[in-house]
């Protein structure tokens, strides 16, 4: 089994800069890909940002390409989100989801993770 904790959300005003972490605890990290996931309520689940697994290949979503940053370290097991540039349309709960696979693409469907961490709470104020 695996667990994803999210830490880092919080409230911020327009133009500043929030990192999101994910620690997960599993044996073997680097052969899993992982992902960053937002939702507003009311509205579906929507793919951020995503490693292929040993974080050979990244994906983001246009919306937030040149102001978010994913990154892992595998050494810790760990899932990085900077998000520089923050806008009000980016307040949402956040999630961070893995799933095991040797895939090169970065699965960027919610249906294509199998593990997701409880979320953490974007705010930007304008």
């Amino acid at each position: 089994q695996v667990q994803l904790v999210e830490s880092g959300g919080g409230l911020v005003q327009a133009g500043g800069s929030l990192r999101l972490s994910c620690a997960a605890s599993v044996r073997t990290f680097s052969v899993y890909a992982m992902g960053w996931f937002r939702q507003v309520q009311g509205k579906e689940r929507e793919f951020v940002a995503g490693f292929s697994w040993s974080g050979g290949t990244t994906r983001y979503a246009d919306s937030v390409k040149g102001r978010f940053t994913i990154s892992r370290d595998n050494a810790k097991t760990t899932v990085y989100l900077q998000m520089n540039g923050l806008k009000p349309e980016d307040t949402a709960i956040y999630y961070c989801a893995a799933v095991r696979t040797l895939a090169v693409v970065v699965p960027t469907i919610d249906d294509e993770y199998d593990y997701w961490g409880q979320g953490t709470q974007v705010t930007v104020s304008s």
